[in-house]
């Protein structure tokens, strides 16, 4: 009776152990931990109006939670007796390489001018919190701002996400006044890579959380048609292009300035059609362009060659560029050519100038052959970023590398 006893113990014993092997496999196989309501992934945008509203957009391993906003007036570390704004986030999920995912988009909006708030994102219950951050709308009649143009962190290593951290954090260290980042494209190596998504929002988590990333489609975030994973994480301006997927090409306005964003990857068609209706429209004093397989760059992509023909007839001032890897700025150009200098006609602008200002994150190539539209053209085999400052009538461009050295500078005035 004892030796039957022991046997039943055994034999219990073997098959909870066969089952806790079974359910190891199942959650081995699911490429996911214990799902969790946290938000991580964590990014601000523009989507309304910059001086009434702000967007959010964040991710969490739970593909079924809920998502909530909320913000308070001025600064604040916990939000307890506080008049606290609460928005539901609009929360469904997406596959990835790593299971399911959450993915919850949200806009406050009906906020004030000119005013810092702070807020959080989560599921609304205690312990599933972000952390607390700030961001400050824009003022009413504003007729200066800076902000900051990055492009090519194309990230696929750890070490890859570690340098476009530091590229961005030097830049806001060179210009904290600024007020949104434009990413020219290619945020990472390979778009299916969820690992890689977290690592590059992981390493500026603390940056764009308060100011606005606005990013810009490249061939690196949209492959072979699908661009699923790019647009997934930003929340941003439904206002571009017919036949466009949302998110690739839209515009937006701060202060004095008016930024179209290109798709050059596909629906370039109906993207010059919305591009001349949206140059048309502003009011801006300043208008530019950005998009990242360059018109003028270290070399032309033949493709875009229909869009300068815009650029010139609605006087577009500078056009941001990515894709090359390296630094260049072409001449004022128009029709083609350059502009030489003094001989615009009364009343016209000096023509367009293209930028491209390298990568921010550790992948370079070979400088391409000089062109005669080049007026700097350079390879310096590090990671760089520019500023770009708006005020009245003027435009300052400034580039830099990471360790803080300026390379190039302009001034455009209207």
């Amino acid at each position: 009776m004892m030796k039957d006893y022991k046997f039943a113990i055994i034999l219990g014993v073997v098959v909870i152990i066969l089952i806790l092997v079974a359910v190891g496999m199942e959650w081995f196989k699911s490429g996911s931990s214990a799902k969790s309501s946290a938000p991580y992934d964590l990014v601000t945008t523009f989507k309304g109006d910059a001086g009434k509203s702000r967007a959010f957009t964040w991710y969490t391993s739970d593909s079924n939670a809920a998502g909530v906003l909320e913000l308070v007036k001025g600064q604040a570390s916990s939000f307890a007796n506080l008049d606290v704004i609460r928005v539901n986030a609009n929360s469904n999920s997406i596959k990835t390489d790593n299971g399911s995912r959450g993915v919850h988009k949200t806009e406050a909006t009906g906020l004030e001018p000119g005013t810092l708030y702070s807020y959080r994102v989560g599921s609304g219950v205690e312990g599933e919190w972000s952390t607390v951050a700030e961001f400050t709308t824009e003022e009413t009649g504003l007729d200066s701002v800076t902000f900051i143009n990055v492009t090519d962190s194309q990230g696929e290593t750890t070490n890859d996400f570690k340098l476009w951290g530091k590229t961005l954090g030097k830049a806001l260290q060179t210009f904290p006044e600024a007020k949104f980042i434009v990413h020219n494209g290619d945020l990472t190596e390979n778009p299916e890579d969820s690992a890689g998504w977290d690592q590059f929002f992981g390493n500026v988590q603390g940056l764009i959380s308060g100011i606005p990333l606005m990013p810009v489609t490249g061939n690196h975030d949209e492959v072979d048609d699908d661009v699923k994973d790019f647009t997934s994480h930003f929340n941003l301006p439904d206002n571009g292009a017919k036949g466009s997927i949302a998110g690739t090409s839209y515009s937006f306005d701060y202060g004095p300035v008016h930024v179209s964003v290109l798709n050059t990857e596909s629906n370039l068609k109906k993207q010059a059609e919305w591009l001349k209706r949206d140059l048309k429209n502003t009011d801006k004093e300043w208008k530019i362009v950005a998009m990242h397989r360059p018109a003028y760059g270290g070399n032309s992509y033949k493709k875009v060659e229909d869009w300068t023909d815009i650029f010139d007839a609605y006087e577009v001032d500078l056009v941001l560029q990515g894709h090359n890897h390296e630094y260049s700025r072409s001449f004022p150009l128009r029709a083609g050519k350059i502009v030489p200098e003094g001989e615009n006609p009364v009343g016209a602008k000096r023509g367009t100038v293209y930028v491209v200002t390298n990568a921010s994150g550790g992948k370079f190539n070979e400088k391409k052959e000089d062109q005669f539209y080049h007026k700097v053209h350079i390879q310096n085999y590090k990671q760089m970023f520019a500023g770009i400052s708006v005020s009245g009538n003027t435009l300052t461009y400034q580039a830099y590398d990471v360790d803080g050295k300026m390379l190039d500078e302009f001034v455009l005035t209207n």
